[in-house]
């Protein structure tokens, strides 16, 4: 190969490169949904202790995750009773042991108990969560149970340590889209937890 064919080459290379990563920083910007709205209460090197306020949510019990998210999309997509289209908001929170597994999408600020459109899937229901403490681990990589189970463990480790009542299942908070490169995902363990007991 000639010498200027070879650097050209390499030139291409590397804006390739260049041009893969701008797309994937451009990809994570277009996705910026609506985040749940919290305060930080208390933060040390292990986790952190927010405060929510009431999120209006929809959820389904579930056995097959794929099959939960696709029902709970098409209920955002327009597949409700007034064929109403909702914006994406974030996390996705998943909860349940010993069998028993619900998923939700929390709903926008915008939409409230007197404006959200009803299911027409009669699994899904419209629920508040109620405002309360929620102990946190944010962690990136794959989301799956394995890589949540260690986050999981590692806070209900740090929170029976400092005596912290813990009031829930576990939850698994997933932020990003499943293009989202690994080393880019934010993931996140947390428990509803007694804070105001400590």
């Amino acid at each position: 190969m000639p010498y200027n064919l070879f650097l050209f080459g390499k030139k291409t290379q590397k804006m390739r490169q260049l041009l893969c990563i701008s797309l994937v920083f451009l990809s994570i910007k277009a996705m910026a949904y609506e985040e749940a709205v919290y305060s930080v209460v208390f933060k040390n090197d292990g986790y952190e202790i927010r405060k929510y306020s009431d999120r209006l949510a929809i959820q389904i019990n579930y056995v097959n995750q794929s099959s939960g998210f696709q029902r709970l999309f098409k209920y955002i997509s327009g597949s409700n009773i007034e064929s109403s289209k909702i914006n994406m908001t974030v996390p996705v929170a998943q909860s349940g042991e010993n069998g028993s597994k619900v998923m939700l999408f929390f709903l926008p600020s915008d939409v409230t108990n007197e404006n959200a459109p009803a299911p027409i899937d009669e699994e899904l229901n419209l629920i508040t969560v109620e405002q309360g403490y929620y102990a946190v681990i944010t962690y990136s990589g794959r989301i799956t149970d394995k890589n949540f189970d260690t986050h999981k463990a590692t806070l209900r480790d740090h929170l029976l340590k400092d005596n912290i009542e813990i009031l829930s299942s576990p939850i698994k908070a997933t932020y990003n889209g499943p293009f989202t490169l690994p080393f880019l995902r934010r993931n996140e363990a947390m428990f509803r937890v007694n804070w105001n007991a400590t």
